[in-house]
Formats: C-alpha cells, sequence, structure tokens
C-alpha cells in the first residue's frame, strides 16, 4: 500500500500570508456522509463534456467498501450525487477503490480496485449507462499466477482502439509490478496481455497510472528501483509487433536534492515534456518536490522544480498534476504550514518564469466544514475552475469533500 504518514490534528484557523497568495475562491460542492453516499475518497476526478464530475471514494456505499458517483451542476450553484456502483466482497467484484476512472466516446467508465475480484487481488471493471441505472462488468481479475500483476492502485488509461493501459503495483515474473493492455474480443470479454514486467533494477512497485505522447509511447513512474532504489521516471515505446521496450529516463537520488518516491503517474505537456511529484526529497526539508524530465539535445534531463518546505508552503504531496493551456501546473499537498497555521494540504499553481517557476497558493485548508488531507490530484474545467477531493473534513464525520477554487 502507498507509503502512510501519521495524520497530525487539524489546525482549523484562519489562513496567514504566504509567499505568494492568489484571491482564489474554494467552495466546498459536495461532502460525504460515510454512509451510502460513499466516503474518503483518495482519487480525483474527471470532467465530461456537459461539467458533471464523476470520481469514486474508498469506503462507503451500499456494502461499505466503497462507490463510484457522478456528482451533476444545478442552479444556484448547487451540485447532486448520483451513486452509479457500491462494491461489494462477493467473491466477483473488486474493492479497495483507490484509482480514479476514465471515459470512452460512449460514456462508459473504466477504473481499477486493489483488491476484491475472484482471487481478491484487484480488478479492472467498466460501468455503462443503462435506462434503468449503470450496469458493471469485471474486466479482469488480477492473479497471483506468476505471471499477472496485481493490486493495481490508479487509474486506466485508453487508446483510439478501445484498449485499456494500466500498472500493477505486485506481481509479475520479476514480482515488482507490471504494464498491462487490456483489449476487447468480439464476444464481448477482455484479453490481459503483459507488456512489461519490471525487475527493480529498472524500476520497481509502480503506483500511478500511465499517460501517452503523440507518438503512442507511454510514461510513468515507479516508487522504488532504479539506479539509486528510490524510484524511476520511464518510457515504454512500442515497437512493431505489439513489443513494447522499456526506457529509464530517470532515476531518483535522495543524496543530491533530488525528489524520491514518487506515488502517483506524471502530466505531459504539447512539447512532451513530462511533469510529476515525489512525497520525499527536493532541495529544502525533504518534504517532497515537483519535477521536470524532458529532451535537452536528444538527452532526458531531470530537474527540480519546485521543493515543498515546511514553513509557508504544503509538503508531501501524493497527487499528480496538472496542466492548463498556458502551461502552469496545478496540484495538491497533504499537509501545509503558511503564515504561522499548520493546515491539512494546500492547492497549489506553478507558473513557468524565464529563469524558474513561481509557486501560488491557491488555498489552504484549515477553516470548519472545509476538506483536509487531499491524497489526490485535480482536474480543471475550461473555464479554469479547479476541482478535487479531500480525503478527511467536512461537516458529517469528517469523511472528505468534493471542493471547486475558483482563480
Amino acid at each position: 500500500m502507498k507509503t502512510a504518514i501519521i495524520v497530525l490534528a487539524l489546525s482549523l484557523l484562519f489562513l496567514g500570508n504566504s509567499i505568494l497568495c492568489h484571491a482564489a475562491s474554494e467552495q466546498v460542492i459536495y461532502t460525504f456522509t460515510g454512509g451510502n453516499d460513499g466516503g474518503n475518497p483518495y482519487a480525483g476526478l474527471i470532467l465530461d463534456h456537459s461539467g458533471k464530475l464523476y470520481g469514486t471514494a474508498s469506503q462507503g456505499g451500499a456494502y461499505g467498501y466503497g462507490v463510484v458517483f457522478e456528482l451533476s451542476p444545478g442552479p444556484n450553484g448547487q451540485w447532486t450525487e448520483t451513486v452509479l456502483h457500491s462494491f461489494n466482497l462477493d467473491g466477483q467484484d473488486g474493492v479497495g477503490v483507490y484509482a480514479g476512472l476514465v471515459m470512452d466516446a460512449s460514456g462508459n467508465l473504466y477504473g481499477t480496485t486493489t483488491y476484491g475480484g475472484a482471487y481478491n487481488l484487484g480488478t479492472a471493471f467498466e460501468l455503462s449507462p443503462a435506462p434503468n441505472g449503470w450496469t458493471e462488468e469485471i474486466l479482469h481479475s488480477f492473479n497471483a499466477d506468476g505471471t499477472d500483476g496485481y493490486n493495481p492502485y490508479d487509474n486506466l488509461v485508453l487508446d483510439v482502439r478501445g484498449n485499456l493501459y494500466g500498472t500493477a503495483s505486485n506481481g509479475g515474473a520479476g514480482q515488482e509490478g507490471i504494464v498491462f493492455e487490456l483489449s476487447p474480443n468480439p464476444g464481448g470479454t477482455w484479453q490481459e496481455t503483459i507488456i512489461y514486467t519490471f525487475d527493480y533494477t529498472h524500476g520497481g512497485l509502480p503506483l500511478g497510472g500511465l499517460v501517452w505522447d503523440r507518438s503512442g509511447n507511454l510514461y510513468g513512474t515507479t516508487e522504488y528501483g532504479g539506479d539509486y532504489q528510490h524510484g524511476t521516471v520511464f518510457e515504454l515505446k512500442h515497437r512493431p509487433k505489439g513489443k513494447w521496450q522499456e526506457i529509464v529516463l530517470h532515476s531518483f537520488n535522495p543524496n543530491y536534492s533530488d525528489g524520491f518516491l514518487p506515488q502517483c503517474g506524471l502530466a505531459i505537456d504539447k512539447a512532451n515534456r513530462l511533469y510529476g511529484t515525489t512525497l520525499y526529497g527536493g532541495n529544502t526539508f525533504a518534504n517532497g518536490a515537483v519535477f521536470e524530465v524532458k529532451r535537452v539535445k536528444g538527452v532526458w534531463q531531470e530537474s527540480v522544480i519546485h521543493s515543498f518546505n515546511n514553513q509557508n508552503d504544503g509538503f508531501y504531496p501524493y497527487g499528480p498534476l496538472a496542466i492548463d493551456s498556458a502551461g502552469r501546473l496545478y496540484g495538491t499537498t497533504w499537509q501545509s504550514y503558511v503564515g504561522g497555521v499548520g493546515g491539512a494540504g494546500i492547492v497549489f499553481q506553478l507558473s513557468p518564469k524565464k529563469q524558474n517557476w513561481q509557486e501560488t497558493i491557491l488555498h489552504q485548508f484549515v477553516n470548519p466544514g472545509d476538506g483536509g488531507n487531499p491524497y489526490s490530484g485535480v482536474v480543471l474545467d475550461n473555464l479554469g475552475n479547479i476541482f478535487g477531493t479531500t480525503y478527511w473534513g467536512g461537516n458529517s464525520g469528517g469523511t472528505g469533500v468534493v471542493f471547486e477554487v475558483t482563480p
């Protein structure tokens, strides 16, 4: 399971001044009760073309094992939650939903669970809209058979042909995790193909999801392995006849102010520059970092573009980043300390400047009834509004919220 951090008591106090603050407005648009509606969302959200939000919650639901939910915007800024599926420990369904979702062109949703399924080692699932509700289908149950991977933690990605790709944190021939492809068969079943097995030397324990570039190559991270045993950034190049070649683009080195132990996947911009977060490391207090990996004269180079510290900043970023059309990066941290006030994390923006990146703290989670301790990243709509989830917080037992930040 992802590296645990002891939860400190939340200081529900006033937000002080940061190095650079922006007059952003934050509001909680949904508070989970921990009951049938779900609770403790771990993953981030996705948006459809009509402005609806979709996500997962790791707890609650009809059976207590988590839900897939939809939030629909209504008049006067009100949002309505609909539970699309409650996970059930029945020997077939998945449980332990820590991953977000992906939607295809027909409106079907796909995701993974870390446990459950036929072998209690995780599943890949599909939810399809129907006149009388949504129907779930288990596409694959992961199996510790020495070849398959198991315990997937993060989201799937789609290609143009409708194939799904993802990572499983454990298993495979090297017992260090895999990258897999799920392809639909004509009869409605799905076929799994393992396209890469990690061996620790080239990375191990992939916790994050994958991203595509325009050439059809995949990129991701591993928490461990690599030259310094503290994680990697990797590329999978698509070769002829369905073959894939793995290339380690960067091995994180905790001894040289680098970040290390990435917990999530990457974001990619139009120039194929890769961006991500590490839970630890950086140039100051080892409280995590944001990094960039890009080609310089044909060679991939990594640089830390922001180091989190424990004075006037957030720290411990678990989630991935989002990129807007101007190349600005957005993310969250698990905890924070801004203007002398301890908080339960921040929402931040990083803006590229000539020589460096400027961090702006858009929101610190400190107020009563607000969310707290986000594990997830954020998603942006076409107006620049920012949406995300927090694992704790809210007025209904502290089981998490969905929030919106308006710049």
